[in-house]
């Protein structure tokens, strides 16, 4: 039996709802289940959450890509979230440590798609390229990646080596489950605060937690102050790591998980901290796979 695997595609439109509407779509009729969505207009991004077997999976992203591309023009995003794609990136996620071998294989065949047959230039990252972080490739955004394909620094692993301004690049990878998580911030903190506390509790800085990237960013449509967190070993450091890291120095107001996580990391999220209108087994992945069953 084929194994069933995640993946995360995550595009920059997040105010344009009827284009976040079509790419669901277009994964739903290509036969992957959407166990999860999520849409921010600040940072003018969404993210799908999508479990199919081995097999379908790529070919779903890659349908939702295909319309993704054609619906959304990267000159016309001014989201705060860091991006270089209209697909930005798409990781295929391995639940089990046993299905690490067929999500990569899953991941290269993505790859392949995106690249020969949509023509989008194709970055891996992560143990599909030896480390290498989403950060980097990201870094100056899709204006400096154009110039360093274009200089020949860089060379998309799969596609066309040149980056359209207005589709950008596809960021690939092959990973376990990590835990997208955001903290607002109380209403008087300023966005230099949250970018100081974001500095020091990533992985590196004065406080750093292992496996967390994170950014202070400032939320205008919202009026809201955010702690921007992916922590990539929930392990090592879970919810309550980070929510203890940042309310000793900065009020909390609330959390907010973006797409889904392990059962094992919801439980960790302290009893204090408001979550508004959070269902812990639909968020869960293993409560959310349970309920979309029959549509695997």
């Amino acid at each position: 039996m084929r194994p069933t695997l995640l993946a995360v595609p995550n595009v920059s439109a997040g105010c344009d709802q009827a284009a976040v509407a079509a790419i669901s779509f277009a994964y739903r009729e290509a036969g992957a289940a959407v166990l999860d969505e999520s849409s921010d207009c600040d940072h003018d991004r969404s993210v799908h959450t999508l479990a199919a077997a081995q097999g379908s999976l790529a070919e779903a992203v890659a349908a939702g890509a295909k319309v993704a591309i054609k619906s959304i023009d990267l000159t016309q995003n001014q989201g705060v979230h860091p991006h270089v794609g209209a697909l930005d990136v798409a990781p295929i996620v391995f639940i089990s440590s046993k299905d690490r071998g067929a999500a990569c294989a899953e991941a290269l065949r993505l790859a392949s798609i995106l690249g020969d047959r949509l023509e989008i230039p194709v970055f891996l990252y992560g143990i599909l390229r030896a480390g290498r972080s989403r950060a980097s490739l990201r870094s100056g955004g899709v204006a400096q990646l154009s110039t360093s394909v274009e200089n020949g620094e860089l060379i998309p692993d799969f596609g066309p080596a040149r980056v359209d301004s207005r589709v950008g690049a596809t960021l690939v990878a092959a990973r376990p489950p990590l835990v997208a998580f955001n903290l607002v911030l109380a209403d008087q903190a300023t966005l230099a605060d949250a970018k100081r506390v974001a500095s020091e509790i990533r992985e590196g800085g004065s406080r750093g937690l292992p496996g967390c990237r994170a950014l202070g960013l400032e939320l205008v449509k919202a009026n809201k102050i955010q702690i921007s967190v992916n922590l990539e070993d929930y392990e090592r450091a879970g919810i309550g790591d980070l929510h203890a890291a940042v309310s000793e120095v900065l009020p909390v107001a609330e959390g907010e998980l973006i797409g889904l996580a392990p059962s094992a990391a919801i439980a960790e999220i302290p009893e204090q901290l408001a979550m508004p209108g959070f269902d812990p087994v639909r968020r869960s992945i293993e409560g959310s796979l349970r309920l979309h069953a029959e549509n695997i």
